[in-house]
């Protein structure tokens, strides 16, 4: 019997919406502050995803300026009808307020409208249904329009849409509002019809350890719905805060070529205890019917690390080398910025088979875009390394490896100025406090740097070239402060290069040969 592990997309890859199109399957998920935005993926048997590209690629359709972390792009969803590929997700500003738009486009891997705004539409976390009389609903969370009942009580509301002009038409209709009273923050509906059932799929209880999956029917897509009395369908907080996949929710359901179901959803492994620092990672697990309800994983109830396959041929796709020496012309899909990209700031051109980085005044701890090119962590054990040639002229003036959780937490491995002289240090931001972990004198202008993670122990090393060995400079570095448990927020972490010249005006560059990224057994 063929098997896959889970999960099936590691790191910081949350709240999945998928489709299939023919014996094609696209998934997308949430991508925050970070740019390109809403990150694409195109897989032939559920489990091996290769990445098209990003949905939101353009500033022209995704301005993050000045953002708070874990605001941004939420929960998208991806539809497809007629020859059109529609992802709606919505936008969530520095005052939490919640703006839902969607973009178009006949080519799954780009080019992407810019958005429609949705005037009018409440809530987060919108989703698209097409009803076979040709008419289109949208649906998403608001406060209930009684009021709420008790702290983030949601309700889930349907209303017409017209996607020609991108208005929502007609009433506003309440259709469900969870499973329990006490499940708070109804959010994430999609809906589907199965036999002649509508079926409304939320998550409920909050995206953290209470997470869970519910379900509610209705012969009528504008109701009444009644929920499946074995609700939650699928949740793990029942488990405990031992069990290595916990927050499980958020999810969708997708029917294979041959008929047969399977439920993407969220959760995240634990490290050292309970902290998250991967974030929210994509799971698959099958689903059976059973009186024309969905049964998860059945005789389980669990989403497992290892399960049976779906019934569809294996399609791997070529793996990514754990070496990028930047010898193309453009960035590979790995890469992201910390908000929307301002200013030419990197370029893969101006000495070829480098990414050179100029030296911005921004810095990693300023709500802004730095000179920062990062990837999401996407093992509890890693090994990272790049290769730097870096000459600063002024104190102040540094560039290096980042681990990044937010602007308040994270550590800063980089080269720069003490005294007048070179020196390599190892900066920890804890709650917005800087503290040096470590420093030692340096004599030149070219460094390799490296960190390994093994669970939350994390050791940095650096050498000038490959012929000297690893020297470390700090080990036993407790990695839990790239936690969400630490930090707060939805997102995982990152890791990068990064260039700043710290307030100041600079022309100075640092060029990066290679960056590397290995998994750790």
């Amino acid at each position: 019997m063929r098997t896959f592990r889970n999960p099936i997309l590691p790191g910081f890859y949350p709240d999945p919406s998928a489709i299939r199109v023919g014996e094609d399957y696209y998934l997308v998920t949430s991508s925050f502050e970070f740019f390109p935005g809403v990150p694409i993926f195109h897989s032939k048997d559920l489990v091996n995803w290769k990445q098209l590209g990003h949905v939101l690629d353009r500033p022209s359709q995704l301005n993050l300026d000045n953002i708070i972390p874990s605001r941004g792009i939420w929960a998208p969803t991806l539809r497809y009808h007629e020859g059109v590929f529609y992802m709606i997700t919505t936008y969530v500003d520095n005052d939490k307020e919640q703006h839902n738009f969607y973009v178009t486009a006949t080519d799954p891997a780009g080019d992407w409208s810019d958005p429609v705004w949705l005037e009018d539409a409440p809530g987060i976390d919108p989703s698209l249904f097409f009803d076979d009389d040709g008419k289109v609903y949208y649906t998403g969370n608001r406060v209930p329009p009684e009021g709420q009942d008790y702290p983030k009580h949601m309700d889930i509301w349907l209303q017409e849409i017209d996607l020609e002009s991108g208005k929502l038409v007609g009433p506003k209709h309440s259709i469900w509002q969870g499973a329990l009273k006490v499940g708070h923050a109804q959010e994430g509906p999609h809906i589907y019809k199965i036999g002649g059932w509508y079926y409304v799929l939320i998550a409920e209880g909050g995206t953290g350890h209470t997470h869970a999956v519910t379900i509610a029917r209705s012969r009528n897509v504008l109701g009444p719905y009644e929920g499946n009395k074995a609700n939650p369908i699928l949740t793990h907080r029942h488990l405990g805060r031992g069990y290595p996949i916990v927050n499980v929710g958020h999810a969708e359901l997708v029917e294979t070529q041959h008929g047969d179901w399977w439920m993407f959803c969220l959760a995240s492994r634990t490290c050292g205890g309970y902290y998250r620092n991967l974030g929210r990672e994509t799971f698959l697990t099958p689903v059976s019917w059973e009186n024309e309800w969905p049964v998860v994983n059945p005789g389980k109830g669990v989403v497992e690390f290892e399960s049976a396959a779906p019934d569809l041929p294996e399609q791997q796709w070529p793996q990514s080398p754990a070496r990028d020496d930047f010898t193309n012309g453009e960035l590979a899909l790995v890469w992201n910025f910390l908000r929307t990209p301002r200013g030419e700031f990197w370029s893969l051109s101006d000495r070829p088979g480098y990414l050179r980085l100029q030296l911005k005044p921004e810095r990693l701890s300023d709500l802004a875009n730095p000179s920062f090119v990062g990837r999401r962590q996407q093992h509890l054990s890693f090994r990272a390394a790049a290769d730097m040639t870096f000459a600063p002229q002024a104190e102040g003036e540094v560039a290096g490896l980042v681990l990044l959780q937010n602007e308040n937490y994270h550590f800063r491995y980089e080269l720069g100025l003490e005294a007048g002289k070179l020196a390599l240090r190892l900066i920890e931001r804890r709650n917005g406090q800087e503290k040096q972990l470590a420093s030692v004198p340096y004599n030149s202008e070219k460094v390799q740097l490296q960190v390994e993670a093994r669970g939350q122990d994390y050791s940095f090393y650096y050498r000038t070239d490959e012929r000297e060995k690893w020297k470390l400079l700090l080990g036993g570095v407790n990695g839990t402060l790239l936690s969400t448990d630490l930090a707060g927020g939805f997102t995982g972490a990152y890791m990068g290069m990064y260039a700043s010249s710290q307030g100041a005006e600079s022309s100075r560059y640092a060029d990066f040969d290679w960056f590397s990224y290995e998994e750790l057994n």
